[in-house]
Formats: C-alpha cells, structure tokens, sequence
C-alpha cells in the first residue's frame, strides 16, 4: 500500500515542489504513504485551474452533472474493498467502520448529490400590484429567486472521516456547478485522491476537482486565502475555524463551519437507562471518541444518576481495545501521538481538578500505536475543563442534576452547540426540554442521525447548515429575477 502520491491540479498529477511526507498507520506506527507537500505557487496554480473550469462546468446540463456523480459512485462501489483498507490503514478506523461509515457513506453521498444536480433551482414568488409611482406605471411584477453556483469552493476536511467528510463537500458542491480546491487533514489524506481519481475516471473535467495536500499549516492557509476562492467549507476544530473565519472575513468569502462540539446528554429519571447506556457509550468506541457529535458531557438526574454511572463502567470494561484489523476489535487507536498525548493531559488535569476515575484513564498495553483506554469520570462539576472543552477523545464526564430547570441551564452553559441528546420516558417533555437547548440538532432517546435534516451547530459550533438538500443551499447563492407581468 505504501507508496508516493502527487498533487492532482487541473486534471494532472503533479510532483510537488517541496517533496514528500509520511503517513502513517496509527496503528501499528507503520508508513502507509507518502503524501506531497504543496507549494505555496501549486496552491494558486490548483485555485487557478478551478478558476478557469468554472465556467463551463457551471454552465453544464444538470443531467450531465448529475451522470459525472453517479458514475463516481459506482467507481467507490467497484474499488469498495480497496478504498476500506486504505481508510482503515491511515484513519485507525476499524473494518467495520472504514466500510460502513467510511467508503460506504461517501458513495451514498454521491449518490444522493446525483439526484441532488436535478433539484428545481427557482422559486416562484407572489406576484407584486404596484401602483404608479416614481418607480414607473402601475403594473405587476414577477419575480423568481433561482440559486446560483457561489464560484470556487475550498473544501479544508477533518481526519476522523476521511471519504464520507470530503465526499459531504465535494460532492453537493460540484452538483450545484461549484468548482472545488480540496485540502485534506495532514494525518490521512490519501483517500482524497483515490476520490479524485474515481471522480476523473467518473468524467469529472479538468481542474472541477483539485486536491492539493501539505504537513505544514501554510498549504492550508494558501488554499483559505487565495484571492480565487469564493467559498470555504471547513471541518474541523473551533479555533482553526475561527482562524479560518477572520481571513473570510477580510476577502467576504461565504463559510460553512462544522465545528467543534461538547454534546450534553440529558438523562431524567424515567429514561430507558440501557438505551441511554448504549448511546451515549458509542463515545468510547466510535472513532475512538474522535467526532464532534459524541455525546461526552453526560449531564444525569440524581434518581438514576448511581446506576447510570455503573452502566457506562461495566460498558466501557467489555469493550476490546486493539488493532483495528483484528476481529473483536471496538476501539482502535486515536489519530497520533500527539492527540493521545493530548487527550491523556486532560484525563490527569480531570483528576488534579477532583474528578472521580470511574474506569479507564491509563494508557493499554500496546507495543505500538496511539492507543487511548475508554475512560469514565463522576462527580464531575460543570466548572471543570475535562467537563467544558472538547477533548475528541474516548472521555465521558458526568455531572449531576436536579430538576429539569437545572438539567437546562447546565446543558446550554457551553461554548458548543452542535449536537445534544435527551432521554426520557416522557416524550412530551423530551421534546419541551429539546426546544430549549441551545444546539443545532437534538436526539431524542437516539444517537441516530436522519440523513436529510440539517446539520450544524450554534454558537462555537459552526456556521451555516449541510446535509441533504440543505448542502445544495449552503453552496449556492440566491439571484432574484424580477419582470413586468
């Protein structure tokens, strides 16, 4: 599998400038490739060729858009296995995750995108009496607002997904007649060009997709700032994001944030206590912790807070921690040595601040890989930073509660808001305690996510909203048409 790539500018693989670096399995610490390191001159001349591609390719039939997605769908479906075990090797996911929510949500991204190029693009409005005036006669207008392609679109994605992430971006935002300057996470981006090796074969043409890569945060910044991007799309951590946000800001660049999150999982007395158990424990094992819809920040009513803290020990210690490739395996490793470093800062900074370890907390005995113990921790406060900050990791905290008042106030004491979580027995009052909370989505009685309902977050949880017909709307821009009736 190891092997070097090249930059893919305006339909051609190009050796990079500044030369290579290693990708490894977090794994097994293993080289799985070697990933180019963009020059600040390949980022301009990669916005240059989507620069250049725009024109026709936002002048295309829906139909032909819609095909060239379609095609690149069964390109993923055809070289499924390959694609898994390439995702699995650089992101440490395990097989059944690389497969299933990996490569398997990417194709059914562009499948969904290739009926999403044929969507009405007008809205026929009321028509307007106007009497006569300074404006002209007395007459009726009509109007449409159409939505139009915003230009090109710099796709900066995050490691923890590296096929259904850049797949959510490129793929509504080549259906909407975007072009796109993709710049993968540093830690995985070797799926990104397979995807744009399938979109090329797919009949993707030269310079709609370019995909640009670098260890060094200046190729990311280039891609952000160059004058010929008109739109950024960005997942990732909030204080990148709003790094991202300043430069948008100077240049009046659209933005669609998906940032980080801290989820608050609600959990009343009368609630199914293994239902909450089991979904809220997902935060040990999918991804390793490392998604920004986790909910981490379990926020329990005193009734059942005792037994709900047994339920997530005794469900963390069954989970198998190891090498992803091996059967039986739940948790695989984090990303790095560095995010394991990290996270195990904040698993002794929890204890220094009073937590209680309920379970996990120590590094597994592993000769190699960036592995990190499902950890549980009680008699939290809400003061504490283990309990407020986003630690991307296999890490649960639990505060209690006593009222739903108090349940409220603690869940929206927080710099996040994209995803929270409700359990109880009472739905009416799940759903009274849901439109209160401050988040862009909120499960009740579920982790499930409904793959047409927008997603994004408040406050430092991003800005604007994706996800079904909503992405086609976040990559686009409204014109009105106004004409005498």
């Amino acid at each position: 599998m190891a092997g070097a790539w090249r930059l893919f500018i305006g339909g051609e693989w190009t050796e990079p400038e500044l030369g290579y670096y290693d990708v490894l399995n977090p794994a097994t610490e293993e080289v799985v490739g070697r990933a180019p390191e963009a020059s600040g001159a390949q980022v301009a001349a990669a916005v240059d060729a989507a620069r250049d591609a725009f024109e026709s390719w936002s002048r295309t039939a829906p139909e032909e858009r819609a095909a060239v997605l379609d095609r690149t769908a069964a390109v993923l479906r055809r070289e499924f296995a390959g694609y898994a075990e390439l995702a699995q090797a650089e992101s440490g996911a395990t097989a059944a995750t690389a497969r299933g929510m990996q490569v398997g949500v990417a194709a059914a991204r562009f499948r969904r995108y290739a009926r999403g190029a044929l969507e009405p693009l007008e809205t026929g409005l009321p028509p307007q009496v106007n009497e006569a005036g300074p404006l002209g006669k007395a007459g009726v207008l009509g109007a449409l607002a159409v939505r139009r392609p915003v230009g090109v679109v710099a796709c900066v994605t995050s490691y923890n997904n590296p096929w259904a992430n850049p797949a959510g971006k490129v793929a509504p935002a080549l259906a909407m007649g975007n072009t796109v300057v993709v710049k993968p996470a540093p830690q995985d981006p070797l799926s990104v060009y397979r995807m744009a090796e399938a979109l090329a074969e797919a009949g993707a043409p030269p310079g709609v997709v370019n995909v640009v890569t670098g260890a060094r945060p200046e190729v990311g910044e280039a891609v952000v700032a160059a004058d010929g991007v008109d739109m950024v799309s960005f997942t990732g951590s909030t204080a990148v994001g709003q790094r991202i946000a300043e430069v948008c800001g100077r240049g009046m660049k659209r933005q669609l944030m998906e940032l980080g999150g801290k989820g608050a999982a609600l959990v009343f007395d009368d609630a199914d206590l293994r239902s909450a158990v089991a979904g809220i424990g997902t935060t040990f094992s999918f991804y390793s912790g490392q998604i920004c819809t986790a909910p981490t920040r379990v926020l329990a009513q005193r009734g059942i807070y005792r037994r709900l803290v047994e339920g997530l020990a005794r469900y963390a210690e069954q989970l198998t921690v190891g090498d992803p490739r091996e059967r039986g395996t739940v948790v695989g490793p984090v990303i790095s040595a560095a995010h394991r470093d990290r996270i195990e800062s904040y698993v002794a900074l929890a204890a220094e601040e009073g937590a209680r370890l309920v379970t996990g907390g120590e590094r597994p005995a592993r000769e190699r890989g960036f592995y990190v113990a499902p950890t549980l921790f009680a008699d939290c406060t809400h003061a504490m930073r283990v309990v407020r900050e986003e630690i991307f990791g296999p890490v649960v905290a639990v505060v209690p509660f006593d009222d739903e008042e108090e349940g409220v106030a603690l869940a929206n004491d927080s710099d996040y808001g994209l995803l929270d979580y409700v359990w109880s027995g009472d739905v009416a009052r799940a759903f009274r305690v849901a439109g209160r909370l401050r988040a862009g989505g909120v499960g009740v009685n579920t982790i499930g996510r409904h793959m047409e309902a927008p997603f994004g977050g408040f406050k430092r949880s991003g800005v604007g909203r994706d996800v079904g017909s909503y992405a086609l709307h976040a990559y686009s821009e409204l014109q009105s048409i106004v004409w005498p009736g």
